[in-house]
């Protein structure tokens, strides 16, 4: 763990301290930085648990207790806490809840602001000494390796923290933050150009009863002045009023502003300490927003009061919902994602490669333009040079449309081109490549296993009847290779197919057994590209999708591929020694192994 250096002030902008807090990750716990799924915990006004002799912190101690027990399993990188500590400010209830952030310090990073009730003088952030100020200010965060810095008065600081495998910065601005405070968090902006941010204050918005949210006339002013012309933010929460609601606000780059008003100290127990999760999910591209109250959480069931009972989670509209935020398009204007440069065909050929087809114009004798048409006859080279090169060929009376150059790709392919296929049903129609008619692919029985892999994606909308569409075969009918078990005698050997229901099924008549394995997928996206790879060790066959295991894996025995000397087709399957529809689609790099492959040397080893 680096924490920042000594010199790393409350005043004025400390960049340094900024990088080796992000670099370093939060304090405490078993946070993973780099999981692509992390939370980011928001705790609003506590005011009524600090309020003179009415004061109880058992809440909020049981909220900080979860958060510190909770950090590793919700993978919580950071809690802010939006103002209104206290409801009077005076010595003793900020001494108090001082004291009760104790148990949070050292576990779980956080950030503190100023709400009105926190400070009893001047109504901005200069202000001067404080109460909060003193037990609050900058030398309570010193020592957390997120902490970045703060502004010279003491009330405005930032936080650096990695989480999701990147740096983000958490703005937490005083509750009326003076014109010198906005040119200070411009500064800060302006030296993390690249890092998206979280901007957290008391006042930004308020909300009718319907949970719409609107900007208070402090909340005009930050979004005037500050918000809208960095793209930088992306979330903006505040408290101070009630009820909860959200909007989303466009910004002088046209991206979506999140502004988020949360507040629960009108609910029982003056919110019991309730605090708001908000899951960020790279993945999936969504944030998951969560509401509910630790305190009464642990509590027996059994033995929670009527109230507590209906407050320990809030599940309307306001309380509990899912942004979705493509991460990488929004984010995209300061922080562009640098695609991964296309990888040399010989760097993914491992040992045991008997072809490898990409569609970049490596060795392919009329590579096109994209959105050209690939003529009949064209020539794809087998880059391993074992001559099983592919020959296009239209079929039935399909037009030029029918296959197509195109330069989308999926992100990890290793060539950035793919083919477009336009096939389809009533009429049949499509194209198909196939290897000449004495490639060594077509009799290679494959004993010690395989691994197939290639890159599909399917067209949004996805229009038209294409159930049993092929992706990739061998020609032929499996009752020539003496087989008697199966759906038809008359399906080629191996095949990978697309069901009505968009499952991908790989079925296979092994060389050794008389036996018909079938894997089947689950319902495959349309699109998006994605990678399919089916491998088999010499006893059984499993398909990965994205480099995933998927559940419907026959435990059958199969040995090897019962080829028959006929050629592989990339676009289509036959019945019957006949192809009807060809694929649909994109069909990317296509490799062929004669072993079975780890996903860690599949062709997306970084996915």
């Amino acid at each position: 763990m680096v924490v920042p250096a000594a010199g790393a002030v409350a005043t004025g902008l400390d960049t340094g301290a900024a990088s080796a807090a992000g670099d370093a990750g939060a304090a405490g716990g078993r946070f993973d930085a780099e999981s692509p799924r992390f939370a980011l915990a928001v705790l609003p006004d506590t005011q009524y648990l600090f309020d003179a002799d009415s004061a109880d912190p058992a809440p909020l101690r049981a909220t900080f207790h979860y958060l510190a027990a909770e950090r590793a399993a919700a993978n919580i990188a950071f809690m802010t806490h939006l103002g209104d500590v206290t409801e009077h400010g005076t010595e003793d209830e900020i001494g108090l809840a001082a004291d009760t952030f104790r148990v949070l310090h050292g576990r779980v990073p956080y950030s503190v602001l100023a709400g009105n009730h926190d400070i009893r003088s001047s109504t901005d952030d200069q202000r001067g000494d404080s109460a909060y100020l003193a037990a609050f200010g900058p030398d309570r965060y010193r020592a957390m390796p997120t902490f970045g810095g703060a502004s010279p008065d003491g009330y405005n600081s930032y936080h650096v923290l990695r989480a999701g495998g990147r740096r983000w910065l958490v703005l937490a601005l005083d509750w009326r933050v003076s014109d010198k405070g906005l040119a200070w968090a411009q500064g800060v902006l302006d030296a993390h150009r690249t890092l998206p941010a979280v901007l957290t204050t008391h006042d930004i918005a308020w909300a009718d009863d319907d949970g719409g949210a609107r900007l208070s006339d402090h909340g005009q002013r930050l979004w005037d002045r500050l918000i809208k012309g960095n793209d930088q933010i992306f979330l903006a929460l505040g408290g101070h009023y009630w009820p909860p609601g959200r909007t989303v606000l466009t910004n002088d780059a046209g991206n979506d502003v999140h502004v988020h008003i949360t507040n629960y100290q009108d609910r029982y127990y003056g919110g019991a300490g309730m605090i708001r999760t908000y899951g960020f999910d790279l993945v999936r591209k969504v944030i998951d927003v969560e509401t509910f109250s630790p305190w009464f959480l642990a509590r027996d069931p059994e033995q929670r009061s009527p109230l507590a009972a209906e407050t320990v989670e809030l599940t309307g509209p306001a309380d509990r919902f899912t942004l979705p935020v493509d991460f990488d398009a929004r984010f995209a204007g300061f922080a562009p994602v640098t695609p991964p440069a296309p990888r040399p065909a010989r760097s993914v050929m491992p040992r045991g490669t008997l072809a490898y087809w990409r569609f970049d114009g490596s060795g392919t004798d009329a590579a096109g333009t994209p959105g050209a048409a690939v003529a009949d006859g064209t020539v794809v080279r087998d880059l391993t040079g074992n001559g099983n090169d592919l020959t296009v060929r239209r079929l039935h009376s399909s037009g030029p449309d029918a296959l197509t150059w195109s330069a989308d790709h999926h992100r990890g392919q290793p060539a950035h081109a793919s083919l477009r296929f336009d096939g389809g049903k009533s009429p049949d129609r499509g194209a198909v490549l196939t290897t000449a008619a004495r490639a060594a692919l077509n009799s290679e029985k494959f004993l010690k296993g395989y691994t197939i892999e290639t890159f599909v994606r399917l067209p949004e909308p996805f229009e038209g009847d294409h159930s049993w569409m092929g992706i990739l075969s061998w020609e032929g009918r499996n009752a020539e290779a003496g087989k008697t078990t199966g759906w038809s005698p008359l399906e080629p050997t191996c095949s990978l197919n697309l069901s009505p229901e968009r499952f991908l099924q790989f079925v296979v008549y092994p060389h050794r057994q008389d036996a018909d394995p079938t894997s089947w997928s689950h319902a495959v996206p349309v699109g998006r590209w994605m990678h399919i790879a089916v491998v088999n060790d010499g006893r059984r066959t499993v398909m990965y999708v994205d480099g995933s295991r998927i559940a419907r894996n026959p435990a059958q025995a199969s040995t090897g591929i019962a080829t028959l000397g006929k050629p592989f087709v990339l676009g289509g399957t036959q019945f019957d020694g006949a192809f009807g529809q060809g694929f649909y689609g994109w069909i990317g790099d296509t490799r062929i192994v004669g072993r079975p492959l780890p996903v860690q040397e599949f062709l997306t080893p970084s996915d």
